[in-house]
């Protein structure tokens, strides 16, 4: 630098690169690789001659930039979301022509994607997301077709004679949000084909479609579909659920799908949908449910895991999955019930209201469903689904919650409506799930473990039937055994409206393998939700660590928590020495401390 302060040698500070908001359209050759193995020159000649003669001239008529050519496409810059999609709708417009009557190996059909989006432009050239959001929307476009987003759409809604086929929410690949697309409808497109609408079945019916593969890795194309199979067989074992078989909902692969279509076509009230991606020595897996008819959203999550071990990780999303979808269905169709007259109910709509009101757990909940599961039987003595309700709220009634008045007649009742239910379909773990419960409340112990068993083998994601299996060990004396069922129906269903019982099982097994201290805090969490029993339990472990006084406390604020916690028929056991402790610890906690100690 001169003497006097010249800039001479000083360091210019790096242009920073300028982001904008820009209309960006990519395009590219359908099938242009296999074109290429058959005709490498011929093929680049082709796409020159519509570069210079369609692409070059309505980009220019619309004020778009190149930003750049690929070998099979070419990515645009528009200054307006309007000009863009009418530059799209020209080439493609223009395209058709070229290709109508062409042989087939002379045709060249291009996808489109448009978005706008904020953008990096640096060098000539731009990046950021909305450049991948476009790039991705192409890839999901029909040939000779265009795919725009949502942001786009709205941009253009009655400023382009267009009309448009909204899409949905797409799981795009490397996009860690799904963007809602929609198809630009062409006015050279073929009127579409008339597609049969099924009829819905009387069940919550539902079609999983095949998982995309996200990752830029292609052998995890197996392990996306490996999960999807696993979700049909899963959900599968729900007898109340009608699933449409991998065959037929894997047709969609590797077609941008609309699912409300997919509804018509398959006769399904719900289609669940998804995506893989590996990163590194880590795996993304996402789920969404959707109602097909208006593609609206009832429950979406995300999985993040280490590939340690691919088939655990496999069994584990499958389970995490399907015991979301139960209750997630559940809860659709009531609302959906919840708009029909009772007198247009089926028989299945009936169980469903039932099994409603009977997790209300409340008397008149219980009132309600009775009803409701014998007006199932009367409209269809066939079908098995009234009486599982009708043995669960019988024998439910009987025992935990004391609302019958007739113990004994409901308990009988129960398992023969049990038994009627397993002769109509032997494969409904609910069936098997009733009758043990029926069993085990009669004293009826081997019966009621084989058949808890058969509940948890017939369908293993069963929240109730490990429960249940869990709750018949327990009784029989083998309580070690029942804490692992109960910890994993908690797991199954951490938000289960009959929680508290869930937690007031575990509570049991704890005591009675002598865990008196764990036992105490699974007690405590089942008096949180609201589960009486709970008292007794917590008084008992808590005698039997010698803390007395605290004991006495827990069990004398709720008088009917002894009364049931004494009750014979809460106290099933094979054994009376396993009776015998848990009632003695009852006993201390009812003593109270020693006025002398």
């Amino acid at each position: 630098m001169r003497a006097g302060g010249g800039l001479e040698g000083a360091k210019v500070a790096p242009r920073k690169p300028t982001r904008k908001l820009t209309a960006i359209l990519a395009a590219d050759v359908v099938g242009y690789s296999r074109m290429v193995a058959r005709d490498e020159p011929g093929t680049l000649q082709q796409f020159s001659t519509h570069l210079a003669s369609v692409f070059e001239p309505a980009i220019k008529a619309h004020k778009g930039r190149v930003i750049k050519t690929l070998g099979d496409g070419l990515l645009v810059s528009f200054g307006s979301v309007v000009d863009a999609l009418q530059c799209a709708v020209d080439v493609q417009s223009a395209m058709h022509a070229r290709n109508d009557g062409a042989a087939d190996d002379r045709r060249m059909d291009f996808r489109i994607g448009l978005h706008m989006g904020d953008i990096v432009a640096e060098k000539g050239d731009i990046f950021g997301e909305g450049v991948n959001i476009a790039s991705r929307l192409e890839s999901i476009a029909e040939p000779g077709g265009i795919c725009i987003s949502a942001r786009v759409h709205e941009d253009v809604l009655g400023r382009v004679k267009a009309e448009f086929d909204d899409l949905g929410e797409q799981r795009l690949k490397n996009m860690d949000r799904p963007v809602r697309a929609f198809k630009v409808r062409m006015p050279h497109a073929s009127a579409p084909a008339v597609v049969r609408t099924l009829a819905l079945p009387d069940r919550p019916s539902i079609a999983v479609l095949a998982f995309q593969n996200m990752s830029d890795d292609p052998t995890q194309e197996y392990f996306a579909d490996a999960i999807a199979e696993d979700l049909v067989t899963a959900l599968s074992r729900w007898r109340s659920f009608f699933v449409i078989a991998r065959n037929s909902s894997f047709i969609y692969k590797g077609h941008a799908v609309d699912v409300r279509r997919v509804g018509r076509e398959l006769g399904v009230r719900y289609v669940l949908e998804g995506s893989v991606r590996k990163v590194g020595d880590r795996v993304r897996v996402t789920a969404q449910l959707l109602e097909a008819a208006n593609a609206q959203h009832l429950w979406a999550e995300r999985f993040d895991s280490e590939l340690i071990d691919i088939l655990n990780l496999q069994d584990e999303i499958t389970r995490q999955v399907v015991q979301a979808i139960e209750p997630a269905l559940l809860q659709s169709e009531n609302v959906r019930l919840g708009r029909k007259s009772l007198k247009d109910y089926t028989a299945f709509d009936c169980y469903l209201r039932g099994v409603w009101q009977l997790n209300r757990v409340s008397r008149e909940g219980y009132l309600e469903a009775l009803q409701l599961f014998k007006d199932a039987i009367a409209r269809d003595p066939q079908m098995s689904f009234g009486y599982i309700g009708l043995a669960r709220i019988l024998y439910g009634a009987a025992t935990v919650y004391n609302w019958s008045k007739q113990p004994d007649e409901d308990l009988h009742a129960a398992l023969e409506a049990a038994a009627k239910a397993i002769e109509l379909d032997p494969n409904d773990a609910y069936a098997h799930f009733s009758y043990a419960g029926a069993a085990l409340y009669l004293g009826q112990h081997p019966t009621a473990l084989e058949a808890a068993r058969r509940a948890v083998s017939i369908n293993p994601n069963f929240c109730y039937g490990q429960m249940r299996y869990g709750q018949v060990l327990i009784y029989c004396g083998r309580a070690d055994e029942a804490i692992e069922p109960i910890e994993l129906a908690l797991r199954h269903s951490p938000f289960d409206p009959q929680i508290g019982a869930l937690y007031g099982a575990l509570a049991l097994a704890q005591y009675q393998a002598r865990h008196y201290p764990e036992a105490a805090k699974q007690a405590r969490a089942a008096i949180e939700h609201n589960f009486v029993s709970g008292y007794a339990i917590l008084a008992a472990a808590l005698a039997r660590q010698g803390r007395i006084e605290e004991a006495h406390k827990a069990l004398s604020p709720n008088l009917m928590a002894r009364a049931v916690a004494e009750s014979p028929r809460l106290a099933t056991y094979a054994s009376d020495a396993d009776r015998d402790h848990f009632l003695g610890g009852i006993m201390l906690a009812s003593a109270g401390p020693n006025p002398g100690g």
